[in-house]
């Protein structure tokens, strides 16, 4: 890509974790960041970096996100359709949302919907608290939603036979 195609990149920080090893002289400390990035159309990564240094990690974890970009299909600024994603025991409830509603979610399902361009959504995470999982939950979901564009050229309809 040249530098005039790079795009322009929300960096959402979810997660930093300091991370201790036990060497024979004692600790020996390192970092992992989790985080997501992505353009606010709709497209969205996530990535787990690990340094000794805390900037090298969140610019590890920034390199990953970029390379593991999904696009995930929106309709007026939410998602199509309802879903429930899991990945392990996280579990998280996606709803779309009318005009208005804002994004009700919290910590790591918050910071996805803002990379991805969401505005009005509905979330709630049930079982573990892990960041991570949650994080891989909401995009185990975001590959599960339907695009109606796909699904209405299988179908061999219009786009307003699918919508209405």
């Amino acid at each position: 890509m040249n530098v005039d195609q790079e795009k322009e990149y929300v960096e959402k920080l979810i997660k930093l974790n300091r991370v201790a090893k036990v060497v024979k002289g004692g600790r020996r400390f390192s970092f992992s960041a989790l985080v997501v990035v992505g353009d606010k159309q709709g497209s969205v990564g996530y990535g787990f970096g690990k340094a000794n240094d805390v900037t090298e990690a969140i610019r590890k974890g920034v390199d990953k996100a970029k390379k593991s970009l999904i696009t995930v299909p929106l309709k007026n600024n939410t998602i199509p359709h309802a879903e429930l994603c899991e990945f392990k025991s996280a579990k998280v409830i996606l709803k779309p949302a009318a005009p208005g509603t804002g994004v009700i979610a919290g910590g790591p399902v918050r910071a996805v919907m803002e990379a991805v361009g969401v505005t009005d959504i509905l979330s709630k995470s049930l079982g573990t608290k892990n960041s991570i999982n949650i994080v891989k939950a909401v995009f185990s979901g975001f590959e599960s939603i339907m695009d109606a564009k796909k699904i209405a050229k299988d179908r061999g309809k219009t786009l307003k036979d699918i919508w209405g």
